[in-house]
This record gives structure tokens, C-alpha cells and sequence, in this order.
């Protein structure tokens, strides 16, 4: 695989068609007071895109940006763009981190120093990762797909490929959040030999098997099932059309970059109200996932909201998706080792044929009644010490994720 320098130089040009653009943005009317509740508010939108146009520096971030080490490599294919940057320590954990949408690398870039000179922040050189910092497809500078079947399990697949054939990793770990989560899910699966653990910050999935011989779900879990379905019926309205019809959205965002900005700062939640002024969320914006300065959404609308949808129908014991730690990164680094074949000691159950990917965090009583028989029948019982928190299935053969 041919792993070449990459450099951001955005052409003068495409800058001012970029501020011609925003100059000439046609706006909508709004309801008056009606805030945030059909969608971005207008005045908001507005302020952003004026502080965008006359006082946003684009080549001070261009400059932040190219502080990083950047390359791209064609793997299965397909163009990718990558961060690499080396730990400072003697012997660094390989480590690939996934971003989600609407995000892309540049979300890393004040956690990378961290992990890779743990040392500068407080930390000691022997919890020094080798941090790998991909753009999935669509998204960044990576390429955009150019054929139907880019979901999770693909981009998974092209991390591994990136990450051992291309870098020369042979053993590392992930981390992810959003669909990068899901990315960093099934890397734990699909290659548990290649992978010392995974660690997420989104949970949505694996879904808990609720088939025949679960247990009834309880008050506290049916309320949270309640509760994301309303937030999905009030505000997973950008989600329903980029799964279905997203080239219909790719127009009006490809062509906009008003649009494309009211569309991302409404897509970060109900809350960006609460980021306090529009230049937080601006440079993020624009060194993203969407092509810099033009506003282009590339392909970044359809690759995962609109292939990944059929590979969730292949039940609880399908290529599913696991948990792993919420701890700060040097217990990340010293724990989540007990694997096959690593040598390294781990948590275990009483059940000697399923094993444990990785240590969760939170603190389980012995005596509560632990979540395992929401995933069915065949969990494993709790020891002592240990309490089973999560079971799904890699191919046929249960995974377990333990909870000290």
C-alpha cells in the first residue's frame, strides 16, 4: 500500500467564490418567536455566516490543520486521508480513532497531543499512544464512494486493511463516537485478533436482544426506549432524509454554504444554543467533513445514513457492536489487554467459554441483578468479583463485556 504526504492548500480561488457565496445568500423568513423550533434560527445563522465571511480566519486553521502529520493511501480502492502522529514514550499503543457526523478528524486535534505526549500534559511516557486518525469515506479529504454498500462494517474493514497492511500495526486499538462508534464496534468483532480493545462514547448500539427468553424489560429501560423514540420523532428529522433520500438534500448543501452551516449547527443538537457565540462552532464547520471553503457536502450525506440500514436486520447474534471503557485513556492503555493469546491477565466469568473483549467502569453491587439476561437465555452467570454487564455474539460464539 503507498502511504504518501498529504498537505491542506486551498486555492485562493476556491476562498473567494466561498465569500461570494455567503455575500449572496438569499434568506428565508422565519416565524416570529419561533426560536429553534422548526430548525435553525434565522438570526443565528445569520450572525455565523457574517462572522464566517469578514472575520473567520481560514488560514490560521489551514495552519492548525497542517501542524499534524497528514498522508493518504488508496485502500481497497478508495482514497483516504489520514492523521498519523507518533507517541513520545518507548513503547506507544497503535491506536485508530473514528470520528462521527457531522465531525470529522479535526475533532482530535486537542486530544491527539494528549495521547501521543502524555508526558507534556501531566501523564507518564508509558501510557503513549501511536494515534491514526482517519476520514471516512465522504468525509474530510478521503474520497467520496462511487458505488452503493459504504456502511460501518466496510469502513471497518478499510481501518484494518489501513492499519496493519498499510502502517504495519499488527495488534492496536480503537476508539470512536457516533458512527464512529459503530466503526470502532465492529473493528472489535470483526477482528478480535488484531485488536487489544475498544473504547466508545456512544452506546446506541449493540440493541439488546428482547427476543424470546429475555427478561421484561424494567421502568428505568422502557422509559429510555420512550424517550429516544420522542427524540427521534422531534429532532431526527436530518436523519430520516439522509437515510432515505439524501441526494435530493446534496443539492441545496453542495451548492450553499449558508445552507450547509444551518444544517450542521442544527444537526449538533438542540442545545447549540449553548455554545455561547457563533465563532465556536464555525471553524469546526469548515475544517470538516464537507470539502473546506466551498461548502461542498461531497458525498458526506449518503454513505452510512443510507447503506448501513440493512445490515441491522441480521438479529442479535449478527456482526454486531460492543461496549468498552469509559476511564480516562492511560486505564484504557494499562487494562483492556486481556485477550486470547495476549498473555495479559483479565477479568473472566465462571462460564470458561466465553471470554472478555474489555473492562467497563462502572461499579456493579454483587448483589444487583446484572443485565445479562436481557441479551437471552445463554448469558453467563456473575463470579464474585465480576459482574457481566453486556453479552452479544460474535459469529456464534458469545462476547462478553465485563463491568468491575
Amino acid at each position: 500500500m503507498d502511504v504518501t504526504p498529504f498537505t491542506l492548500e486551498v486555492p485562493d480561488a476556491v476562498l473567494d467564490d466561498l465569500y461570494r457565496r455567503l455575500e449572496t445568500t438569499r434568506w428565508p423568513s422565519e416565524l416570529p418567536g419561533s426560536d429553534w423550533d422548526y430548525g435553525t434560527n434565522l438570526g443565528y445563522v445569520q450572525a455565523l455566516v457574517e462572522y464566517w465571511r469578514t472575520r473567520f480566519d481560514w488560514r490560521a486553521q489551514e495552519k492548525r490543520i497542517n501542524a499534524f502529520h497528514h498522508y493518504k493511501a488508496t485502500v481497497d480502492g478508495l482514497g483516504i486521508h489520514f492523521i498519523h502522529e507518533k507517541g513520545k514514550g518507548s513503547n506507544p499503543m497503535p491506536l485508530v480513532i473514528t470520528h462521527g457526523w457531522p465531525g470529522s478528524f479535526f475533532e482530535m486535534y486537542k486530544l491527539i497531543p494528549r495521547l501521543t505526549d502524555p508526558s507534556s500534559h501531566g501523564g507518564a511516557p508509558a501510557d503513549a499512544f501511536d494515534v491514526v486518525v482517519p476520514s471516512m469515506p465522504g468525509y474530510g479529504f478521503s474520497e467520496h464512494p462511487r458505488q452503493r454498500g459504504m456502511h460501518v462494517l466496510k469502513i471497518a474493514d478499510l481501518w484494518a486493511t489501513l492499519m496493519t497492511a498499510g502502517l504495519g500495526y499488527q495488534r492496536f486499538g480503537a476508539q470512536g463516537g457516533d458512527w464512529g462508534a459503530s466503526v470502532t464496534n465492529y473493528l472489535g468483532f470483526a477482528y478480535p485478533n488484531n485488536l487489544i480493545g475498544i473504547h466508545t462514547t456512544s452506546m446506541t448500539r449493540p440493541t439488546p436482544y428482547l427476543g424470546p427468553g429475555s427478561r421484561a424489560l424494567s421502568v428505568a429501560e422502557q422509559t429510555l426506549l420512550e424517550q429516544r423514540e420522542a427524540w427521534l420523532q422531534a429532532e431526527g428529522g436530518y436523519s430520516h432524509i439522509q437515510g432515505t433520500k439524501p441526494q435530493t438534500l446534496s443539492y441545496g448543501l453542495n451548492d450553499s454554504p449558508a445552507g450547509l452551516a444551518a444544517w450542521i449547527v442544527k444537526s449538533t443538537g438542540p442545545g447549540v444554543t449553548a455554545m455561547g457565540t457563533s465563532r465556536v462552532g464555525l471553524p469546526k464547520m469548515i475544517s470538516s467533513r464537507p470539502s473546506p471553503c466551498t461548502g461542498s457536502p461531497r458525498a458526506s450525506t449518503r454513505p452510512l445514513g443510507y447503506t448501513t440500514r440493512p445490515s441491522d436486520t441480521r438479529g442479535p447474534c449478527g456482526r454486531g457492536s460492543a461496549l468498552l471503557s469509559r476511564r480516562p485513556w492511560p486505564f484504557f492503555r494499562r487494562r483492556l489487554v486481556g485477550r486470547p493469546g495476549s498473555g495479559a491477565s483479565g477479568p473472566s466469568t465462571s462460564n470458561a467459554g466465553p471470554r472478555c473483549l474489555a473492562v467497563a467502569t462502572s461499579p456493579l453491587s454483587r448483589s444487583r441483578n446484572c443485565w445479562p439476561k436481557i441479551f437471552g437465555p445463554s448469558s453467563a452467570p456473575c463470579e464474585t468479583d465480576w459482574c457481566v454487564e453486556k453479552l452479544v455474539c460474535y459469529n456464534t460464539h458469545p462476547l462478553l463485556v465485563c463491568s468491575d
